[in-house]
């Protein structure tokens, strides 16, 4: 097999985003191999930083990582297993039956998937907002915080801090017109002037939050496996 399939699947993989840290697998080192054999049939291994993570996250993230791999035209078999995390055995099995969350876990899947997917979307969102905006602050010292509100997205550089956050409002449903103002919730509704300042406080927050958790989980990771400087997956 080229590597060409290889690269394709890494590539497809890049889409898959852990919910909570808003960042790709594959840039967070989850991908821990990856094998395209010459029928086509393609395995995963899948990692995380400690072997307590959340169950729904886990599942969520290796169930995304089969579907991006089966949406692949090419691929005939697809396997992702989760590896060293206390669920695998559970989360494997739900995967190769194709049972879903609540097929999975039964009785203890209490959430709904598509629910928590919703809510970290949101986060991130509000996260890449902020970005935004506190760089725009940084970049133009003149302007007032409080006039953050009247701040449309064709104000913004074309750069890649802008692009995340067009991608992340297209995701929730959120217009990306030139005119359309970057500070809104997540149902499209601006701030009031007088609560400009706090809600971006609120923003920061929440960015950091994101930003300290990935940052941990990298750590822990790189702890756990005692390789810092591996960038890549063992089969590319």
């Amino acid at each position: 097999m080229s590597d060409s399939r290889e690269t394709e699947a890494f590539r497809a993989l890049s889409v898959v985003v852990d919910p909570e840290l808003d960042e790709p697998i594959t840039d967070l080192d989850f991908v821990h191999s990856l094998i395209v054999s010459s029928d086509h049939d393609v395995l995963v291994q899948l990692r995380l930083p400690t072997s307590f993570c959340a169950p729904n996250f886990a599942y969520l993230m290796a169930s995304d990582a089969k579907d991006v791999l089966t949406a692949l035209p090419w691929t005939r078999s697809v396997t992702v297993e989760l590896i060293d995390h206390h669920d695998s055995k559970i989360i494997n099995a739900g995967l190769a039956a194709d049972a879903g969350y609540r097929g999975t876990f039964l009785h203890e899947a209490e959430d709904d998937l598509e629910e928590l997917r919703t809510i970290f979307h949101r986060k991130a969102h509000v996260a890449a907002m902020e970005r935004c905006l506190t760089a725009l602050l940084k970049a133009e010292p003149s302007r007032q915080m409080n006039e953050m509100g009247r701040v449309v997205l064709g104000d913004l550089p074309n750069d890649s801090v802008t692009r995340a956050l067009l991608s992340r409002r297209r995701v929730i449903g959120l217009p990306s017109s030139p005119d359309s103002l970057v500070m809104v919730d997540h149902d499209g509704n601006d701030y009031a002037e007088i609560d400009v300042p706090l809600a971006l406080r609120r923003a920061r927050s929440t960015r950091i939050s994101i930003d300290g958790n990935a940052h941990f989980c990298r750590g822990l990771l790189r702890t756990r496996y005692d390789d810092p400087d591996r960038t890549t997956v063992d089969a590319l």
